[in-house]
């Protein structure tokens, strides 16, 4: 089944779409797609069979959120905890993938047409190297596009990705890009697999499951979460637009908490700041306390180095991350 998955509403689904996007929507919506074994169970079908469908309803539920002006989905494909499972349902879940990646190379004019923009975050150096060069090719082929995203979340927890980050940061140090005293919580949320995307405002995870299960901890702080008993491969346009009022129903009160959250991020970086000047003044002062006018001066420019310190880094960082998608790109794809 194709990713771009054609087709309008039918006239019901248009005007209950028409209703919802009178209110505030979410512009970018996270899926925890749970269900896949257990509605193969249920259908007594095999395990795969159970994942080509949830695939199935990925493909759809897509069509649903551009109809509904949703520009960015996240969704959790597969975990580095799915690792543990069976060898045999493991090697299925890569053969899936590759068949999926595939089709999607296939598909780049459509992907154009529609603008779409696929990003792959995880750890591609746990997959087979033939899937690697497939995700790599995907990613590269759709950079460009600008009009919807989707994330593929593929070996993937969060809290490997915050682990991860703090590498980054690690090695910006190490390189000379940037100083210690500039990590902070802002630069960190800068160097997640997530850094081009807005955190989502809305998560829904399928199957009746409570929990996040390791899933974008760090940017759900301030999102909408709808847990709902739906087997995802069961998964309906009227389940997305329940969740969506909840989204609506809670949208103030989840924008007052951001609006806080940022300004307390604001306050913090300015404290840290001023404590990073301070320092600096009481070596380099002859004993002097720095008059009010000299400690602004001061603090303007280490505000303005410190920020162009981050920036180069940040550079550093995305031209890594960029060649490594690239020169797997370069290599012949593994039959």
């Amino acid at each position: 089944m194709s990713w771009i998955k054609e087709g309008d509403l039918n006239l019901l689904e248009k005007i209950s779409a028409n209703v919802l996007k009178a209110g505030p929507m979410p512009k970018h919506v996270a899926f925890i797609m749970d269900g896949n074994r257990r509605f193969a169970r249920k259908k007594n079908m095999e395990r795969q069979e159970g994942h080509m469908q949830g695939f199935n309803k990925l493909a759809e539920t897509l069509r649903w959120c551009k109809h509904l002006n949703i520009p960015e989905v996240t969704v959790y494909a597969f975990s580095i905890e799915n690792f543990k499972r069976t060898k045999e349902e493991v090697d299925g879940l890569m053969e899936l993938a590759k068949q999926k990646f595939e089709r999607l190379l296939e598909e780049r004019d459509n992907l154009e047409k529609h603008g779409v923009c696929i990003r792959v975050l995880g750890d591609l150096n746990m997959l087979p190297l033939d899937l690697q060069e497939l995700i790599a090719k995907a990613v590269v082929t759709t950079r460009a596009h600008n009009k919807c995203f989707l994330n593929v979340c593929f070996a993937y927890t969060s809290r490997y990705e915050i682990t991860n980050a703090v590498r980054e940061m690690a090695w910006g140090v190490e390189q000379g890009l940037i100083k210690a005293s500039d990590v902070s919580e802002s630069l960190l949320s800068e160097c997640l697999y997530s850094n081009n995307s807005p955190n989502p405002d809305l998560l829904i995870r399928t199957s009746g499951e409570v929990r996040l299960s390791d899933f974008l901890l760090w940017q759900t702080s301030h999102s909408c979460l709808v847990f709902q008993s739906v087997l995802w491969p069961e998964y309906s346009f009227w389940n997305l637009c329940e969740a969506i009022l909840q989204y609506q129903l809670n949208h103030k009160s989840i924008q007052k908490a951001r609006e806080l959250h940022q300004e307390h991020q604001a306050l913090q970086q300015l404290e840290a700041d001023r404590a990073c000047v301070a320092e600096h003044l009481q070596h380099h002062g002859n004993g002097k306390p720095a008059d009010a006018q000299r400690r602004q001066e001061a603090l303007l420019h280490y505000t303005a180095c410190r920020e162009d310190r981050v920036q180069d880094f940040l550079e550093a960082l995305k031209h890594k991350r960029n060649s490594f998608f690239s020169d797997l790109c370069s290599k012949p794809v593994l039959a």
